[in-house]
């Protein structure tokens, strides 16, 4: 067979090199495509861990007996209560002069942790608090002002922490960074220094406080507002007393765990999960709070001359109690009007008028004696 001549060589070396071309080009290919489905995987499991993990301030917190945390950056957005004009206290105006921060209009998130005191006589009450604050800060000037004010300093893991005395008690302070601080006055520094040691961790979405792990899962997503566990203690005198709400004695137990939460669906939604100890102690709460809510709507009815606000009149007739096994469930909507005046600062109280001093009375007229 006679040899093939180099143009038929060239053109079947061409074609393979072609066939080879082609297929790397499909496996690059496939390659980059693989590559790009990961990353999106990745990012939306990023996004996806974001959005289940608590924020970033309550995960801060230190181990309480209860959390309330406050997004106040969509209610600003929803009422422009940074916009109603405050008379700020003195202290607060020395505040403000000195450091530039105006907490309506620059705070953005807050998280309080809620410690039982053990005697609820102490310089703390019955409560202590630690807080972690996020915001627009100006860290210079607020660590000029805390260093001009405290009586001792501290520095624990890198931070300065700041003692200032409080009524009897101790506030201690801290910049955890450009837009964190964190308050703490609970008797000793234990707490403060979990919440720095918590910050240089803060990067993993599901550290916290054993608190967020057992009950972070029954707040509903997206909510603005929330409060998890024993947090009618402020209410409740320490847990001596039942709790008490404008003067009312509620029908549940200081020591039940809740769930609270405030979202926005379409309008403000309230909802408060208590989760009792028995399903006896569940009706217990729920006849309690139905009973409530009807003598509620019979006063409604009731002719008695006053102005029945139609803002809390819809928010009574919204709310609905149901019982979920051991779960008691109320519910109920909160009209935008209310929430604004809610959020709208008291006007100052008028000074008292002055009374006029009485006129100053002549002295009595002397008669001169006769001449003699």
């Amino acid at each position: 067979m006679p040899p093939a001549s180099p143009a038929v060589l060239l053109a079947f070396a061409t074609a393979a090199l072609s066939e080879m071309m082609v297929a790397m080009r499909r496996r690059r290919t496939r390659i980059t495509i693989a590559i790009v489905i990961a990353i999106l995987l990745l990012l939306a499991g990023a996004v996806y861990l974001r959005a289940k993990a608590p924020p970033e301030v309550a995960r801060l917190l230190p181990e309480s007996d209860g959390i309330v945390y406050l997004n106040l950056a969509p209610l600003r957005a929803a009422t422009h209560f940074d916009r109603n004009p405050v008379t700020p206290s003195p202290d607060y105006r020395k505040f403000i002069q000195a450091t530039g921060i105006v907490f309506e209009r620059d705070l953005d998130q807050v998280a309080f942790a809620l410690q039982r005191m053990p005697s609820p006589n102490g310089p703390n009450g019955p409560v202590a608090y630690s807080e972690v604050f996020q915001g627009h800060f100006d860290g210079r000037k607020l660590t000029k002002y805390l260093a001009s004010i405290a009586t001792a300093q501290e520095n624990y893991a890198g931070h300065t922490i700041y003692d200032i005395p409080n009524q009897g008690r101790t506030d201690r302070v801290t910049l955890l960074g450009y837009d964190m601080v964190a308050v703490s006055n609970t008797p000793t520094a234990e707490q403060i220094h979990s919440i720095v040691d918590r910050y240089r961790t803060a990067a993993m979405p599901f550290t916290g406080s054993s608190l967020l792990a057992a009950h972070y899962k029954d707040v509903p997503l997206l909510s603005l507002a929330w409060g998890i566990g024993k947090i009618g203690l402020p209410l409740s005198g320490g847990g001596q007393q039942p709790i008490q709400l404008f003067g009312m004695a509620l029908p549940i137990s200081p020591d039940a765990t809740f769930v609270a939460s405030l979202r926005w669906t379409g309008a403000l939604r309230l909802r408060i999960e208590e989760i009792a100890q028995s399903l006896s102690e569940a009706k217990s709460s729920a006849d309690g709070l139905k009973t409530i809510l009807g003598a509620a709507h019979v006063l409604e009815s009731v002719p008695t001359g006053g102005h029945v606000d139609p803002d809390v009149k819809r928010v009574i007739d919204s709310a609905r109690v149901r019982q979920k096994k051991n779960r008691v469930i109320l519910t109920a909507s909160i009209p935008d009007a209310l929430l604004k005046t809610m959020l709208k600062p008291a006007p100052p109280a008028a000074p008292a008028p002055a009374v006029p001093a009485p006129p100053a009375q002549a002295p009595p007229a002397t008669t001169a004696p006769p001449a003699k």
